[in-house]
């Protein structure tokens, strides 16, 4: 089950590289089906790890790294392909988050001090993380409804379905900045507390 739960991690690393190709040759139904098994290895690497007790730091770490890439990667080919400031602007600043948090956990890892991952089910963290796949697949399926449109086959339903898919993506993305920076605000007070002890 160990082996099982880290190929679940190499395969949402893997996805995360793989998006970016079939996204600039515009297969936008296996970018969303690539993404959309990502999301659920996310959640189902998770649940083994609990239920059959195999966590590892091994695991730990591979997980980390494959929610990171899997979204960062998605969302800087989002911002690409969409220009719109209203995209644009939480996706910059989310990334930034990452780097800021990533910062913070390099410089407490030279004082030999870990700052762990809030593990409770409902953590600004895992809530922030939910939110972005949501804006992700949002956005992804519009790209692929989109594909569909012909002369012959646009109608009012597939209009308003893509009208949809763009505010929930919108609304998902925003929301998801809101958490982001939550959860940026917890790890900052975190880490003041951590550092206090490194001055004592």
């Amino acid at each position: 089950m160990k082996l099982f739960v880290n190929f679940l991690s190499l395969f949402r690393i893997c996805a995360a590289f793989a998006i970016i190709p079939t996204l600039m040759l515009q297969w936008y139904w296996v970018t969303l089906i690539l993404f959309a098994l990502g999301a659920i290895s996310d959640w189902l690497d998770g649940f083994l790890a609990r239920k059959f007790n195999v966590c590892t730091k091994l695991g730990g770490v591979l997980d980390h790294i494959g929610d990171k890439l899997l979204v960062v990667n998605t969302f800087i080919m989002l911002a690409m392909m969409m220009r719109f400031w209203f995209v644009i602007i939480p996706i910059i600043l989310m990334i930034a988050r990452e780097l800021y948090i990533s910062g913070l956990r390099e410089f407490l890892g030279t004082q030999k001090i870990e700052m762990p991952v809030p593990k409770n089910r409902f953590s600004m963290g895992k809530i922030k993380t939910t939110l972005q796949m949501l804006a992700i697949l949002s956005f992804l399926m519009l790209f692929a409804v989109s594909t569909i449109i012909s002369p012959d086959t646009i109608s009012s339903k597939l209009l308003i379905t893509m009208n949809v898919l763009s505010q929930a993506g919108i609304i998902f993305i925003w929301f998801a900045l809101v958490a982001s920076l939550w959860s940026a605000t917890q790890y900052t007070f975190t880490f003041l507390e951590k550092i206090k002890k490194i001055k004592k």
